[in-house]
């Protein structure tokens, strides 16, 4: 586990367990069997020279000892600061990644398949409205080697970033979800800035992220979008490049209708709307396919024959490799678009509408109905019956498949709200995303009518108003443009004003358009006094241009000047340009220099490009000289020399990438001597890998002897995996010997990930008993990883009874995952028996994920018996919050009595909210009719 932070709050937790012991009367062997642990586990759970155990190994303990399960979870928690007591105290935001559901982070519910014993419409395939369908088996791609190696990176102390750019339901969610799962074991947490706003949440709280922290920015446009994005986008950079808190890392996802708007340069002359966003997104997207390869398509084949029933139905229904659109119901999402009567299409217009024009999330039911009128012709709104809004409603909100809906009910959180912001409306509706892209590509073209312009002024909040109004200027609808905007700007939103002003100025109004920036300005709004700066340089008054500039740099927003340097640049005044750029440098935004310093290397003034470098450079930033390094690499054999050049002069001043860069070239050119230099101090500076590049060319070049000194190096510099990278080079060149000797080296060194490719290998080479044996020392000695992976792969194989002889190997050492994911792979294959004693003994060592999962693919069945079984046998190993799930599920399906029950039954196990979100529930009928 990782290093403890508090050591009295591990030794309080170690004390209570003894005493428990004592207190019962047993020694440690039979404690272990009463708990169902091994015995080496126990001895080391309650040993003070041993490292923490795992929440599992404490919570069978504090079970068998009759202790408060809770409060050792919290003591262990304390001691590693990743508990809520310890997020309290050091006031950082998010909480373990452990804690988080996947879907609470927007990861797609997926469809339901059809049971293995009946077709569609059988006894097996009884769904219940909003019933979410488990996650299917994950397939890895090359994206997912990617983020592999960053999150490698910071498991080894690196901060880092990537950010994943694909269309809708390609998966982006899901492999960051995936990702970080490694980063789970370690005690990481997850913040997702979420709440009154997502730009607000972030600006408010960035500042105090701590190191071993994940920022989830999922649908990044919500954070890097509008007049806070650049703030946002400079504070992402300021944690990226804060060593006092590293390692962080930070995910996100963006459709590439987004990534281009950001990384778009502007016209000559004409404001940049995006230099922080576009500097920080540089080299940090990592592109998603729409379509699975023959080799995805292989290894999901391979899943589905395993047993996992999701992905077996999606490849029955698509052979054009969309398999992630249909798990997440795209295919029958659009059909009930393109098939809905007139009242659910206007109403799914509307929508689609809304958002492209960029209105929030969360449309209320008052916007949609008003502005529903006039999508709908003469005829078809003569034949609305008088409930035709109650049906239409009714329509589009019925789940597809699961809880996948073309408009679902969006009920805001009771939490904390900024008393500046209007919040989500209490009745308001989602557009399932894949509609919301198709609506983007099929309505491009289109430009609502009336009623949608008016129902927009009537309910919609001032942040949607004023992207409204743009949108209603570009279509020539200058009177709704200024309207929406006027109704935003009342409000008292800086925003608005500005952009009302804007409004007054494409009208010729300069004098309103003045004194509404001047307004905004005064409120608060930097990107007014941005705009105020423009509009005065343009209009010929440069001073008062460059003080309204330097105005918003002293308050935080250095775009003001970074604009005003490449309007200079641009007329040809590069002395002025300089100097504002410095100026920018000196407010700690280095961007105008090197995008000045890019310019100029682009349209050939080379020595003007490597003054400004090595004036960023000075400032701390030495990412021009590479990127011009990087510029000239593309030219002529002097240009490439010239590239070197720049690459030792950004090496000179300790840039990590250019010393890596230098490793590389003078390797190729044989200079190894040289290039190991290099990559060493590359790694002293942070760059580990460039050791482990160097030793992998090695490697591929047959200096082997040469290669493993390099990768012993890489590891003294904090690569844990290098090793096992050159091993698994010998071993794809069929060297197994020589691989086997480096993954027995790494394994020696504590390397799990190691141990588990010896198992393998001895798998692959026939001999299963060696694997099994390799294994059981593993996790005797208290590494599960091997025990797990082969229990996989025995079930698999049809070898149940030595699947679960493994997973229990991987229980007693701390990791009861394998005994989860067998019981699911039964239940897939109709051993429901098995599955069920499985999920009872994972629960008895404290884990009750296989029960509630379970319980979710009984329920999705229509078994509610076993389904209410398998919740109480959670509840009773205090997991209370599976019954409370089963009773909500209850009652959506229209059974009072039983989710009565169920939340009776919840309390009575010590979890009386079942109660409050029944009641909550219940209430909703009554405000519809409000």
């Amino acid at each position: 586990m990782d290093d403890v932070r508090d050591t009295a709050a591990l030794a309080e937790l170690r004390s209570r367990l003894e005493t428990g012991r004592v207190a019962r009367g047993i020694n440690q062997t039979a404690l272990a069997r009463a708990a169902g642990l091994g015995r080496t586990t126990v001895s080391r759970a309650l040993s003070p020279d041993a490292p923490g155990p795992s929440a599992d190994t404490v919570g069978a303990l504090g079970r068998a000892l009759r202790l408060d399960v809770n409060m050792l979870l919290g003591l262990l928690d304390t001691a590693y600061g990743r508990g809520p007591a310890a997020l309290a105290a050091t006031g950082a935001p998010g909480r373990p990644i452990r804690m988080w559901d996947p879907h609470d982070l927007e990861v797609h519910f997926a469809i339901e398949a059809p049971s293995a014993r009946s077709g569609p419409g059988g006894p097996g395939d009884r769904r219940r409205p909003g019933r979410a369908a488990a996650l299917p088996a994950y397939v890895r791609r090359p994206h997912d080697e990617h983020l592999a190696t960053l999150v490698e990176a910071a498991d080894e102390g690196h901060s880092g970033m990537a950010v994943l750019v694909g269309s809708s339901s390609t998966g982006k969610t899901r492999a960051c979800w995936e990702a970080v799962q490694p980063l789970a074991a370690l005690g990481w947490r997850l913040w997702h800035p979420f709440d009154p706003t997502r730009a607000e949440a972030a600006l408010a709280d960035l500042n105090r992220v701590e190191p071993q922290t994940v920022v989830w920015l999922n649908d990044a446009q919500q954070y890097l979008g509008g007049e806070s994005g650049e703030r946002i986008a400079a504070a992402v950079h300021g944690l990226l490049t804060d060593v006092s808190r590293s390692p962080v890392l930070l995910l996100g996802t963006l459709w590439t209708e987004y990534q281009n708007d950001y990384l778009a340069l502007p016209r000559s002359g004409s404001p940049d709307p995006h230099p922080q966003a576009r500097a920080l997104l540089a080299g940090r997207l990592i592109t998603l396919p729409d379509r699975f390869d023959h080799i995805a398509i292989t290894k999901a084949r391979a899943l589905a024959a395993a047993g996992d029933r999701q992905l077996a139905h999606a490849l029955q229904h698509t052979d054009s490799g969309r398999l992630t659109q249909f798990l997440a119901g795209a295919p029958e999402l659009l059909r009930r678009y393109e098939t809905a009567g007139p009242p659910v299409r206007a109403l799914l217009e509307v929508a689609m509408d809304a958002r492209r024009f960029g209105a929030g999330l969360h449309l209320p039911v008052g916007f949609l109905e008003q502005a529903a009128e006039d999508y709908l012709s003469d005829d078809e709104y003569d034949d609305l019956a008088d409930n035709w809004l109650d049906q239409a409603f009714a329509d589009v909100t019925s789940p597809v498949h699961g809880r996948l809906a073309p408009l679902r009910r969006v009920r805001p959180r009771p939490t904390r709200r900024s008393p500046v912001t209007e919040t989500a409306p209490a009745h308001s509706y989602r557009l399932a995303d894949y509609l919301e892209q198709h609506g983007r590509r099929g309505r491009a073209r289109l430009c609502p009518p009336a009623s949608f312009w008016q129902a927009a002024h009537d309910h919609l909040t001032p942040e949607s108003l004023v992207n409204l109004a743009d949108a209603a200027r570009l279509r020539h609808r200058f009177r709704w443009a200024e309207q929406l905007a006027q109704r935003a700007a009342d409000s008292g939103d800086t925003d608005a004003i500005a952009r009302l002003a804007e409004i007054r100025l494409a009208n010729g109004a300069r004098g309103e358009a003045d004194q509404l920036l001047q307004q905004a300005a005064d409120a608060g709004s930097t990107g007014a006094l941005v705009r105020l700066a423009v509009i005065r340089h343009v209009a010929g008054h440069r001073e008062e241009a460059e003080a309204l500039a330097q105005r918003a740099a002293d308050a935080g927003d250095t775009r003001g000047l970074g604009q005003l340097a490449e309007i200079l640049e641009a007329d040809g005044d590069r002395k002025r340009a300089e100097e504002l750029a410095v100026r920018a440098a000196a407010a700690g935004d280095t961007g105008p220099l090197v995008r000045l310093a890019e310019v100029r290397e682009l349209a050939g003034v080379t020595q003007g490009a490597e003054r400004l470098g090595q004036l960023a450079a000075k400032a701390g930033d030495t990412t021009a000289l590479v990127r011009l390094a990087t510029i000239r690499e593309t030219g002529g054999p002097t240009a490439r020399h010239e590239a070197q050049r720049l690459y030792q002069r950004a090496g000179r001043v300790g840039n990590a990438s250019a010393l890596a860069r230098l490793a590389t070239e003078r390797e190729s050119a044989g200079r190894r001597g040289e290039a190991e230099r290099l990559a060493r101090r590359a790694a002293h500076a942070g760059q580990s890998f460039a050791l482990v590049r160097l030793a992998e060319m090695r490697e591929a070049a047959g200096a082997h002897e040469e290669a493993e000194k390099l990768a012993q190096q890489a590891i003294e510099a904090g690569h844990r995996f290098a090793l096992i990278r050159i091993a698994a080079i010998r071993e794809a060149a069929g060297d197994l010997q020589g691989a086997e000797r480096l993954f027995q080296e790494a394994a020696a060194a504590g390397n799990p990930t190691a141990v588990a490719r010896l198992a393998e290998m001895k798998v692959s080479a026939g001999d299963a008993e060696a694997a099994i044996r390799l294994a059981r020392q593993a996790a005797e000695a208290g590494n599960p990883s091997a025990a797990a992976r082969l229990a996989d792969w025995r079930e698999a194989a049809g070898d149940r009874e030595g699947a679960e002889m493994l997973a229990h190997l991987s229980a007693d050492a701390g990791d009861t995952s394998a005994l989860t994911r067998l019981a699911e792979m039964r239940e897939l294959t109709g051993d429901r028996e098995g599955a069920a004693r499985l999920a009872r003994q994972a629960a008895q060592r404290g884990s009750t994920t296989a029960v509630v999962r379970l319980a979710d693919m009984r329920e999705a069945a229509g078994d509610r018996e076993a389904a209410e079984a398998l919740a109480r046998i959670a509840a009773d190993s205090g997991d209370t919050q599976a019954m409370v799930r089963l009773a909500i599920l209850r009652e959506m399906a229209g059974d009072r009595r039983q989710a009565d029950q169920l939340a009776r039954a919840a309390g009575d196990a010590g979890n009386p909210s079942a109660f409050a979100r029944l009641a909550e529930l219940r209430a909703c009928p009554a405000e519809d009719q409000t």
